[in-house]
């Protein structure tokens, strides 16, 4: 048996753990909340990283491409990225990954090391795709931040009387 259908055949047992240690990565009160309230509206935060960590674990499984996963990834860093979370801090959850699975392969099987190589190999990539999505809603964020200032520097001065109404708009809008 491959290690692919080895984690296939574990898939809901790795998604618990990998969303346990994912929501261990917020801080004491929130973890505990994520992980006890089970209703999608009151929770989506909770919901859609566990949805999205399923997707991940079968796309893993799967051999399925970057685009998927960058798919499933994107709800998870768009959150995260709003969160007082650092960029390393954000990503983190992927790599607890590895450990998780190295405890449902055999250690000592020649096929699992070679397959526990491409997998750690899509989970190296599964990171790096987390992390430009992270930052590119980082990038994003600050962008807005700043066209809103200077909507409000520009509002400012034409309500002062110090600037006319074309030059209000500002550069740029």
């Amino acid at each position: 048996m491959s290690s692919a259908q080895l984690l296939a055949a574990k898939k809901q047992e790795i998604l618990n753990n990998w969303f346990q240690a994912t929501v261990d990565s917020y801080p004491p009160e929130t973890a505990r909340f994520l992980k006890s309230q089970k209703d999608p509206f009151a929770n989506p935060v909770g919901q859609t990283t566990y949805q999205s960590l399923g997707t991940l674990v079968d796309a893993l499984t799967t051999g399925a491409g970057r685009e998927v996963m960058t798919k499933a990834l994107d709800p998870i860093l768009r959150i995260r990225a709003v969160q007082s979370f650092t960029p390393s801090k954000a990503t983190s959850f992927i790599f607890s990954l590895k450990q998780i699975i190295r405890q449902y392969l055999p250690g000592d099987d020649r096929v699992a090391d070679v397959d526990m190589n491409e997998l750690d190999r899509r989970i190296d990539e599964m990171a790096m795709a987390a992390f430009d999505i992270y930052v590119a809603c980082r990038e994003k964020i600050y962008e807005l931040k700043a066209t809103e200032s200077r909507k409000q520097f520009f509002g400012s001065l034409k309500r002062a009387g110090l600037i006319d109404e074309t030059e209000a708009d500002g550069p740029g809008f």
